[in-house]
């Protein structure tokens, strides 16, 4: 007969918005051991499994942290419950933890504050957008309607009503009746259980042992403060959906996101395993994601299997059309659907594809050694050159008008290009000899066409190396110490190693603004090289290795988020974080086109 043998959850820790699906294995009327459901539609020998979720609902009312939001709430700052800022965020969990986050809660009052003074609306127009599902509301009153509508939990309905059990003061409130469950604001603070039992399928009754866990209380998804869009001419803010409607502007973003197939524990053990996780991580990505609004999405680490399952699908529902560029699998030997690539999403009312473009840097590595390296020496040069990485180019037509163009009626194409360099830092020519090739690809797409041009990604190069030298000012000092490595005279002569784009960076224009207020946001940037202290942070690592470049010749910075600084971060903790959800930072700028001049 069908026996559960073992039920567990990969974590005990549930949170609002993510998926919980119970690793259930079970042994069939063979013998053979599965973890394959086997439903009510499908029997196995007239057997089949029902799954219950219950909400285990105490008298007592509970609060959470928030800065640790397993810990349960010991004191709440009135200053916000005063300022009307969402309650969830006024609960800490002991004195020293509100202590030690001061610093960046006094920033929620201040802004609280400013937008009282500014448009006399406290909540939504600071916090609304990057909130998570409920977190304004902590304790067991929360009302229904909180829940997300299509957070149906199965085919039957939630069931707030159905009350099957009450004892010393706690009520079960059956929430679901599939093996997954989404848990929603109403579940707050509360313990999760879960049932799973063999039914005949002929009686529909119970046979043998009901297999239960209890989960922890249900904790708010935590959402990190939000990044403020910020014009770098003179001081002041953009309207309140956080941009310029202007028609003639659009919005860039630059995310690494972090593969799951990286997001290890023994990489990141300071982070909570629950926090780590791909369901808790994507809804978190994408929630992030989508709040920025960004007409333009560059994608790295995208596992190829998540793009087609979750990011592709997720994205369309907010008006996105994506395209994909896996890397190539010479070097990984593994499941070549977690293999990682470059995703670039455009707003389908704003932009449409014209062409697409792929890079694979393996093609051209075999081409290199082909003509350069003699053959004894072929096999060592593809082992130091091959290293699948790739870039995706789109072509791309706006949709809106073409403000600041010479000829108004003419097509407004763009070029966007999206790479991930993920080479290791002892192999310094092969990162620079990857990124000049990328733009040399680009040069000819820009001799074929007069076309802006921005260039974004994950160099994994610190400002002022030589592949950041060769982006950002068209050529490479032959005194550089990074060409001192060249065991295979790829970057020889060092003549060669310039180009004709006019590619500025669009951080750098934080260094060229003045006005007040802005001194804080300078304070951000390296003094040498005018570009962020760091997009990626982690325990091992603080530096910049991120960038949005753009043709100054005919595109023009109206706008850049924020940049994060430590504080943000709050005390001792590196990314990622349960608030933010990869090991970099994203980078959002907005653009408008201008006039067009000759190329350098």
């Amino acid at each position: 007969m069908l026996s559960v043998l073992r039920v567990h959850l990969p974590s005990d820790i549930p949170i609002v918005g993510c998926e919980l699906t119970p690793y259930v294995l079970l042994r069939r009327p063979d013998k053979i051991l599965t973890t394959d459901d086997v439903p009510e539609t499908a029997p196995i020998d007239g057997h089949f499994l029902r799954y219950k979720w219950f909400r285990i609902q105490s008298d007592k009312k509970v609060a959470v942290c928030s800065v640790h939001p397993s810990e349960q709430a010991t004191l709440q700052c009135l200053g916000c419950v005063k300022a009307k800022i969402p309650v969830a965020k006024s609960y800490h969990c002991t004195p020293k933890c509100f202590s030690d986050a001061w610093q960046h809660h006094r920033v929620l009052h201040d802004r609280a504050a400013s937008a009282v003074n500014d448009n006399g609306n406290e909540e939504e127009e600071v916090f609304g957008r990057f909130n998570s599902s409920g977190s304004g509301v902590i304790n067991s009153s929360l009302s229904s309607s909180a829940s997300s509508p299509s957070l149906t939990n199965g085919s039957a309905p939630l069931y707030p009503a159905a009350v099957t059990q009450r004892s010393g003061g706690e009520t079960w409130f059956e929430v679901g009746r599939s093996k997954t469950y989404t848990p929603t604001a109403d579940d707050i603070g509360h313990v999760l259980k879960f049932e799973c039992v063999v039914v005949d399928a002929e009686t529909k009754l119970p046979v043998g042992h009901v297999n239960t866990i209890l989960t922890s209380r249900v904790i708010p998804a935590p959402s990190p403060s939000p990044r403020r869009l910020l014009q770098v001419e003179g001081m002041g803010h953009l309207d309140t959906d956080g941009r310029i409607t202007s028609s003639g502007t659009f919005t860039v973003l630059s995310y690494n996101i972090l593969s799951d197939t990286y997001a290890t524990s023994e990489l990141y053990s300071y982070c909570p395993s629950w926090a780590l996780s791909w369901p808790y991580r994507r809804q978190n990505l994408l929630r992030e994601i989508v709040g920025y609004r960004a007409d333009i999405v560059c994608l790295q680490e995208v596992q190829s299997d998540h793009y087609d399952e979750f990011f592709a699908p997720e994205l369309d529902k907010h008006g996105y059309h994506g395209l994909y560029k896996r890397k190539t699998n010479e070097v990984y030997s593994g499941n070549t659907n977690t293999i990682d690539g470059c995703a670039t999403f455009f707003r389908r009312d704003r932009f449409s594809h014209v062409k697409k473009y792929e890079v694979e840097f393996n093609k051209a590595a075999q081409s290199l050694t082909d003509a350069m390296i003699p053959t004894t020496q072929k096999k060592t040069a593809l082992n130091r050159l091959v290293k699948d990485n790739v870039a995706l180019i789109v072509v791309l037509e706006a949709k809106f008008s073409n403000q600041g163009v010479d000829n108004p009626g003419k097509r407004q194409l763009l070029c966007v290009a999206n790479t991930h360099v993920n080479v290791h830092q002892d192999l310094k020519d092969v990162k620079l000899w990857q990124v000049h090739t990328l733009l040399k690809g680009l040069e000819k797409i820009a001799a074929s066409a007069d076309i802006p041009m921005l260039v974004c990604g994950d160099f994994n190069s610190v400002p002022g190396s030589a592949p950041h030298a060769l982006l950002a000012i068209g050529k490479v000092d032959p005194l550089h110490p990074d060409l001192a490595v060249d065991p295979l005279n790829i970057l020889r002569p060092h003549s060669k190693l310039v180009h004709q784009l006019p590619l500025v960076s669009a951080y750098s224009s934080f260094a060229r603004t003045v006005g007040l207020g802005f001194e804080q946001h300078k304070r951000r940037l390296d003094n040498t090289t005018n570009e962020p202290l760091f997009t990626n942070c982690t325990r091992d690592f603080i530096g910049t290795l991120d960038y949005i470049f753009y043709t100054a010749d005919s595109l023009v910075v109206e706008s850049l988020l924020e940049l994060l600084d430590e504080e943000s971060l709050r005390k001792d903790t590196a990314l990622p974080s349960p608030e933010w959800s990869s090991d970099h930072v994203a980078l959002l700028a907005e653009f408008r086109c201008c006039k067009t001049r000759s190329r350098r």
